[in-house]
């Protein structure tokens, strides 16, 4: 049986703390898989950014990506080597270059999700064009933003029509705020939605591949509180609906490692955020669900590679469109989006690939996640992370959640 040597790039920018727990469960299990008539064998590299000729070979099978979605240098070289190299890519640069938040909305409503009221509005401050004044002043139609507003409904969030980590979101109340923060707003182009008022939950639901976890989330709160660990928080048909509108979103766009919010209000799930090209990971975040992120992401590696699981980077609307635009009520199509969405992320062979060649990974990992050297990496996360007088209490804290994690496994 011939030998196959996998290696796997992790593109960074700040983070320390999950690469630190990926690299070692690689490391700890140290996959051998027997799959294809093949042995394959695993290594993990922290990629370095620099000078690079378009027909170098990639060293890199997988490129998990944290830093394309800002850094030019690095996504030029990732799309090199998925073009070049068919290197699979965590996430698709080429999808969140061109399919940014606006994108998603608009696909997202097409398929008939319930996306809130969203409108667009043209920049406050005008682009640094000198062809944009004469196109202006004979294209430009004059708006009243408050008339626009009118039409969203109060209350509503303005919001970068491509931004992240809640970076320009205002909510607004009335005309007076909404002037001010469309003033302050600059050169950056916005959405207005509309609100989802009296809403009973705030989920987040982090998608790695074929798995996705969803976590009740509050926005509003510290970082270190914005999850809870809720296990029933949900209605189960609601659960279920948070999960495939997710992997809706994933599927259609080819994102595999992306996170998606959704509010609840009656039984009903209103998506308002649903494209993340680095979906938050931090220890200090997810605490009690880090340690699933970390198994899913791994597997999910193992999995892509082993198989020879071919990397996407175009999209197939039509087959979707072809069920948004065929009749039958809301329920109808969300099953058969559902379906494509797990024919994509071939969600039988993924389990039974798990089952087969990974049996023994859930407790390596157990026993990872319970040792001294993760330990360590928690304790120097909270340190570089929270001021000195809060080590002691945060290290207390996410050593109960991340011990309780590990003795919920059984």
């Amino acid at each position: 049986m011939t030998e196959t040597k996998h290696l796997l790039g992790l593109l960074l920018g700040t983070e320390e703390d999950w690469p630190g727990a990926f690299e070692q469960l690689v490391r700890r299990y140290d996959p051998a898989l027997q799959v294809g008539g093949q042995t394959h064998r695993y290594d993990v590299e922290r990629i370095t950014i620099e000078p690079f000729d378009l027909r170098q070979p990639s060293r890199y099978d997988l490129v998990v990506d944290r830093l394309a979605y800002w850094y030019y240098v690095p996504r030029e070289w990732l799309k090199k080597v998925a073009l070049m190299d068919d290197t699979y890519l965590l996430n698709n640069p080429f999808t969140f270059q061109s399919m940014e938040k606006h994108a998603a909305y608009c696909a997202m409503i097409r398929l008939g999700l319930k996306v809130p009221e969203t409108w667009l509005v043209p920049h406050k401050q005008p682009p640094d064009n000198p062809r944009f004044p004469y196109t202006a002043a004979k294209y430009n139609r004059f708006f009243d933003i408050g008339e626009v507003a009118e039409k969203v409904g109060y209350p509503l969030y303005m919001k970068p029509y491509d931004g992240g980590a809640w970076v320009g979101v205002t909510r607004i109340k009335d005309q007076e705020q909404l002037r001010t923060a469309y003033d302050e707003s600059g050169e950056r182009l916005m959405h207005l939605q509309a609100s989802v008022e009296g809403f009973e939950v705030f989920a987040r639901s982090l998608s790695i591949g074929a798995e996705t976890m969803v976590m009740k989330f509050a926005p509003d709160r510290p970082m270190h509180d914005r999850y809870s660990v809720d296990h029933a928080f949900l209605a189960p048909e609601v659960g279920d609906e948070v999960v495939t509108i997710g992997k809706i979103v994933n599927a259609f766009f080819t994102w595999e490692f992306n996170s998606c919010e959704t509010l609840v209000r009656d039984g009903q799930v209103h998506p308002i955020d649903y494209a993340n090209a680095c979906p938050d990971v931090a220890i200090t975040s997810l605490h009690y669900y880090f340690p699933w992120a970390m198994k899913a992401l791994v597997k999910w590696s193992l999995f892509c590679t082993a198989t020879g699981r071919q990397p996407r980077v175009d999209l197939e609307t039509r087959s979707w469109y072809d069920v948004a635009d065929g009749g039958g009520s809301y329920e109808e199509k969300l099953a058969v989006y559902r379906r494509m969405a797990d024919d994509y992320f071939q969600q039988e062979q993924y389990a039974e690939f798990c089952a087969t060649h990974l049996s023994d990974f859930d407790r390596i990992a157990v026993e990872y996640f319970a040792s001294s050297e993760f330990d360590r990496l928690l304790v120097e996360t909270v340190r570089s992370t929270f001021p000195a007088h809060e080590h002691e209490q945060f290290v207390a804290h996410y050593r109960g959640l991340l011990a309780a994690w590990v003795r919920d496994q059984g």
